[in-house]
């Protein structure tokens, strides 16, 4: 791979040129062509819509993704098939205990002939790298992935080298097999935004395997490509996120860091350290991709929900006490949820057609999350009257 230094020293081998020109696509064209993205992974992979879905949201917001699951689940598949539909440079390391860290990120080769040393860049040099088991790989070549997933650049010879735009590992693990591996430490599994679990297929889903993979895998084809990716991620990272579900974020990751003071006396004695800042970026970036994903320029309490347990599933060190009882990551993150509240967030009133009303028409009564809406778009107070914040306002920012 080809490189120009700069004059601090630095190697950048970014492919991205930046913002396409000409006027931006409007949100339905990017939903429309999410969607096709999405049927084109379908065509190859059958069921595991969530895992098909979270792999989208994580590349939309930027965050690298851990996949876990017994082997045959589709994990490299889903993989490597997320990478031939959206373009860009793809590379896999397969992970063994042999392997060194020059293996993974590159080394200087002498040339004799030249009599000067020439930089070989390693596999990682790529837009998407499939890190194949990474828990098989010891701990320097750990610390080595470690640099390039968080400062998204490699130190080879004193030089920097910067990695391509839009750059992503996506790296799977066997739970099931203890010999031989070596389990990420936290600061390695804290660089992830996602942990998947990837689970069976269903009996009607393995039968459509059977028909499908029989004679010959469907070749998916390229829809996207590098620079209509990082378009769509800053499209993504403008998603509108009201306050109200900033600080309900917020709340729900100091209950992982102090339950005592939330009224969860049992999770206290579950969880040794809570999750850190980065869950609480990770769980807004997230829920714009989300957002973005299903159609809408601002986020939904729901969208938030759903991608709370994937984002803190890795990030939480439970006790030896939580260990012992089998309590998993899972039964914490439920418990939190079930203690801190959700804002209450209404439905935008549907606008009556103007005019003056018919002698004798019905108007059918409208309703949102709190009850019945009044003429004049307002909900009547339920059980303690709280205030509530209508989608109106968590659609437009103030």
């Amino acid at each position: 791979m080809t490189s120009r230094e700069d004059s601090v020293g630095t190697v950048d081998v970014s492919k991205a040129s930046g913002s396409a020109d000409g006027a931006a696509p409007s949100l339905a064209a990017d939903v429309q062509t999410l969607e096709r993205a999405i049927y084109e992974v379908k065509r190859v992979i059958v069921g595991q819509d969530r895992l098909v879905e979270r792999i989208l949201v994580g590349l939309l917001a930027k965050g690298h993704v851990l996949l876990e699951g017994v082997p045959g689940v589709a994990k490299t598949l889903a993989v490597e098939t997320f990478a031939k539909v959206v373009g860009g440079s793809f590379s896999r390391v397969q992970f063994t205990p042999d392997l060194v860290p020059t293996d993974l990120i590159g080394t200087r080769i002498y040339r004799q002939g030249r009599e000067e040393f020439d930089t070989e860049l390693g596999p990682v040099v790529a837009n998407f790298v499939l890190a194949d088991e990474i828990n098989r790989a010891p701990a320097k070549v750990q610390s080595a992935l470690l640099e390039v997933m968080a400062e998204r650049h490699v130190s080879i010879g004193g030089k920097r080298y910067h990695m391509p735009d839009p750059f992503l590992v996506m790296a799977t693990q066997n739970p099931i097999e203890n010999e031989g591996v070596y389990p990420l430490p936290e600061a390695q599994r804290d660089r992830f935004l996602f942990k998947i679990l990837v689970d069976y297929p269903t009996v009607e889903e393995e039968r459509e395997i059977v028909y499908r993979m029989g004679v010959a895998a469907p070749e998916p084809h390229q829809i996207l490509g590098p620079e209509e990716l990082v378009r769509l991620q800053r499209v993504a990272s403008n998603v509108f996120v009201h306050h109200a579900l900033v600080d309900y974020v917020v709340r729900v990751i100091a209950a992982t860091r102090t339950p005592r003071e939330v009224g969860l006396e049992d999770v206290a004695g579950w969880i040794a350290y809570g999750a850190s800042p980065r869950a609480t970026l990770g769980i807004i970036a997230a829920s714009r991709a989300l957002a973005l994903v299903r159609g809408r320029d601002y986020v939904v309490p729901q969208d938030v929900i759903e991608v709370i347990p994937d984002v803190l599933r890795h990030r939480l060190v439970l006790s030896y006490d939580a260990m012992a009882d089998e309590v998993t990551p899972d039964a914490v993150i439920a418990r939190v949820l079930q203690t801190v509240g959700l804002p209450q967030i209404a439905a935008r009133p549907v606008p009556t057609v103007p005019g003056p009303p018919q002698q004798g028409a019905p108007q059918a009564p409208q309703f949102n999350a709190q009850g019945p809406v009044t003429p004049q778009g307002t909900a009547t107070p339920q059980g303690n009257g709280a205030p509530i914040a209508t989608a109106e306002t968590m659609s437009r920012p103030q």
